[in-house]
């Protein structure tokens, strides 16, 4: 039920990645403004105890997104449930901690299986029930390190990222000539205090630990308003935005800036 004076969001919204951070704090916020949530990920006892939080008013699945057969059966409960879907959020994903020279072709496979093949599994899923409909949208969480080397020890994630930035707008322009009511969207984190560091591959960072780290709630928020206010992209934070602004403007001396804090 919405206790607060903020407008109610009647809709169903398929969340994968949901049993923890950005995930199921946004199930948490959709649910507080009336939606319906479809919760996604493969920890069942996690992500049946966020469905507890909510109540009646979520459907917990436990789903494998780098699994085709996952995502489709994922797709399948949700209209089972709730007799359609007007919001996919692609949140699942998996970070890594290794420099560029050291990656190994597992850490590569690893990281377009659970970062781009996850996305295009959830896309292929619910893409005919949106043509059904001309309506819907898609919600792609990449990062900020898709536009700027932040982290050059994340390379790979941010490399995907990138790859999956391309992915969504090519099938923004696709969809914009037969179905224009499906929307697209990118959304860009920073930092989020999250166990996201802790829990990639090589992992060295706690998310949580770092300074000016994004509170996890704030992060929510901003998915929330794009599902509100549909737009091909947005950033979590004025932050993040400005500093890949900076870096477009003048990539030599922000990455001069970031290699003198390597050491």
């Amino acid at each position: 039920m919405n206790t607060t004076n903020e407008a109610t969001i009647d809709k169903v919204v398929v969340i994968t990645g949901a049993s923890a951070g950005i995930g199921a704090e946004l199930a948490k916020q959709l649910a507080a403004r009336g939606a319906r949530v479809a919760l996604a990920a493969r920890r069942k006892a996690e992500l049946d105890a966020v469905a507890a939080s909510i109540g009646q008013n979520a459907l917990a699945v436990v789903t494998d997104v780098t699994k085709r057969a996952d995502v489709e059966r994922l797709s399948k409960a949700a209209l089972d449930r709730f007799g359609r879907i007007d919001v996919w959020v692609n949140n699942a994903g998996r970070g890594i901690s290794r420099s560029v020279a050291d990656l190994t072709d597992d850490d590569l496979d690893a990281m377009w299986r659970d970062n781009m093949k996850s996305v295009v599994y959830g896309i292929q899923a619910v893409l005919p029930h949106f043509k059904s409909r001309n309506a819907g949208q898609i919600v792609n969480v990449s990062s900020g390190l898709s536009r700027a080397p932040f982290a050059p020890v994340r390379a790979a994630y941010g490399a995907v990222k990138s790859a999956v930035n391309m992915l969504s707008a090519s099938l923004r322009v696709e969809l914009r000539a037969t179905h224009p009511g499906i929307h697209v969207t990118v959304l860009l984190p920073g930092v989020v205090a999250t166990e996201f560091g802790v829990n990639s591959m090589h992992a060295t960072i706690d998310n949580r630990r770092l300074p000016g780290a994004q509170p996890v709630e704030d992060a929510a928020r901003a998915i929330v308003d794009v599902i509100e206010n549909p737009r091909p992209e947005a950033y979590t934070s004025a932050f993040i935005a400005e500093a890949v602004g900076r870096y477009q403007r003048e990539p030599d001396a922000f990455e001069a800036e970031l290699a003198s804090r390597q050491h």
